[in-house]
């Protein structure tokens, strides 16, 4: 089963994506801010980092990239009300990230989390 790893700081949109996902068939852990997800990627690896981009303690940004650097192959998705910021050059994001736009409908979601890690 593959190992998900959410950081997303809205407590609701956090339930929400976990039962997804779980219902979908994969193991989500998730946290509330980056940081504690940042300490979570030091302890075990996951196929999928999926981060929202603002968030407090450490933004998503900064959470991928740490988790690229720890993990060359870890797969990375943003999910964001700010899709400018993650495809923007300076931004510093992982090249290959994915970014899907809140507000987006829960099938697109596990649809694009199955196309990225059967890649």
């Amino acid at each position: 089963m593959p190992k998900i790893l959410l950081a997303e700081d809205d407590n609701d949109m956090r339930r929400f994506l976990v039962k997804a996902l779980q219902n979908a068939g994969y193991d989500v852990i998730s946290y509330d801010n980056g940081l504690g997800a940042y300490r979570r990627l030091r302890e075990e690896p996951f196929e999928l980092l999926l981060t929202d981009i603002v968030m407090p303690e450490m933004d998503g940004i900064e959470l991928a990239r740490r988790a690229a650097e720890l993990d060359p192959d870890i797969k990375i998705m943003f999910i964001t009300g700010f899709a400018a910021v993650a495809l923007n050059a300076d931004s510093n994001a992982p090249k290959d990230a994915k970014v899907l736009s809140k507000p987006f409908h829960l099938r697109d979601l596990v649809d694009q989390v199955q196309k990225m890690l059967a890649a």
